[in-house]
């Protein structure tokens, strides 16, 4: 595995530290009046999602880790564990619902996500950026009502809730963004 120095560190790195695998989160990179000037990184854990705040001076060799990527096909969900199929190998793989946290909601049967592995362990899953929802419970539209820039709620068939511009009506297909678990556009 390749070393970089202290101040080569990137938000979204993985680093191998005190023995465990670290996603670096944020970086600042802080030069004092007196002193050397040192990278700020906040980094959490992939295998328990603990969190660490370090510091890396320029000088500090750290690993970076390279995770494989797979695309993996969603078939069901038994017991808590999500089930994946390698759509190359189509060998199938379990794991934990919470490995998706909140974004939970937006897995859809047959959904294609990347997962990433280091060494045949797989660490974190990622939803494709934007999912299409239907808007199950709204407000009516009112006419006369878009001049202002205001949202209003509205509930998805997947149980999840997401505010909505005022033209969206109930039973409407929209675009939701899996990052940031907003209202993206009209599908």
């Amino acid at each position: 595995m390749p070393k970089i120095n202290g101040n080569e560190i990137r938000p979204g790195n993985v680093l191998e530290h005190n023995g465990g695998l670290w996603a670096a989160v944020k970086v600042d990179h802080v030069k004092p009046g007196k002193g050397g000037a040192f990278a700020q990184v906040e980094m959490k854990n992939l295998r328990n999602g603990s969190k660490l705040n370090e510091r890396f001076r320029s000088a500090d060799k750290v690993e970076r880790v390279r995770l494989e990527q797979k695309d993996q096909q969603f078939l069901f969900e038994s017991d808590g564990m999500l089930t994946f199929m390698d759509t190359e190998s189509y060998e199938q793989i379990e794991l934990p619902a919470d490995i998706l946290g909140e974004r939970r909601a937006f897995l859809q049967d047959g959904m294609t996500i990347v997962i990433e592995y280091h060494e045949a362990e797989a660490l974190n899953a990622t939803l494709p950026q934007k999912v299409v929802c239907k808007v199950v419970e709204t407000e009516p539209v009112v006419k006369g009502q878009t001049a202002a820039n205001s949202f209003k709620p509205a509930v998805l068939d997947n149980g999840f809730k997401v505010m909505v511009p005022p033209f969206v009506g109930q039973d409407e297909d929209i675009v939701v963004n899996t990052e940031t678990m907003e209202y993206a556009e009209r599908a």
